[in-house]
């Protein structure tokens, strides 16, 4: 059963396709693949975030409060039909530490649930995560406002599952057919060749890690993919 309530240290990088090349080896020798993207191919990831009519919550991620969190509804992999699964999440964030809540749905489930407030009577429904869902949505009024797709490679530590990393290219957003089941498409939100690394932990960074950001002079991003979303979508208008 996938881990439904968990907190961690997340930051993340941009890296140049040069740079994930020289970090191929380090992950050959100290990481494992995820079950997702054996022989190195990367797997597709969708999200539709949440916001209010006059999109509070992003509004308030990117003054950088002390706390902050956000709803979105994810998929693995490509979404052919009603009866896959997919996670609904809430994300806070308090101090640099990241907090998550999610449970799964199937699609349909989904739906009917943030349509109509239907809840299906499921074992595999976290109801306690589900609680905090209700709240959140009741809260700020939410609805349905971007979906953002992207290709990912993740790795586990070999020896500590504690440490991951993630690593995402052609990230795609678009804010109409906000359908996790429609053809992956949008506009592109970082430049050809650029992918976003995410290191994650429950605890602290290997040191080979650290070296290899000190070697390759890579620093530590703020970006945000709703985020910078949202400034080139606000910037566009």
């Amino acid at each position: 059963m996938a881990i439904e309530i968990f907190n961690r240290v997340e930051l993340k990088y941009l890296l140049t396709q040069e740079d994930v090349d020289a970090l191929r080896p380090l992950l050959e020798e100290y990481m494992i693949s995820d079950a997702f993207n054996p022989d190195g191919k990367t797997y597709p990831i969708s999200n539709i975030y949440f916001d209010t009519d006059s999109d509070e919550l992003i509004i308030k991620s990117l003054e950088k409060p002390v706390y902050k969190e956000k709803l979105r509804l994810r998929s693995y992999g490509q979404v052919h039909s009603k009866n896959e699964t997919v996670f609904l999440e809430i994300k806070k964030k308090y101090d640099g530490v990241v907090y998550k809540r999610r449970t799964s749905f199937t699609l349909a489930q989904a739906e009917r649930f943030l349509n109509d407030g239907i809840i299906s009577q499921d074992e595999k429904i976290n109801l306690q995560v589900l609680s905090e869902i209700k709240d959140l949505m009741k809260r700020y009024c939410l609805k349905p406002k971007v979906l953002i797709s992207y290709e990912r490679l993740a790795f586990f530590e070999n020896d500590d599952s504690d440490f991951r990393l993630t690593l995402d290219k052609n990230i795609l957003c678009r804010r109409k057919d906000l359908l996790l089941d429609s053809p992956v498409y949008g506009d592109n939100l970082l430049p050809e060749g650029q992918w976003l690394m995410e290191a994650k932990a429950f605890k602290t960074f290997p040191l080979w890690f650290a070296h290899f950001l000190s070697s390759r002079k890579i620093f530590q991003s703020s970006f945000s993919k709703y985020g910078f979303e949202f400034k080139k979508y606000k910037g566009d208008k």
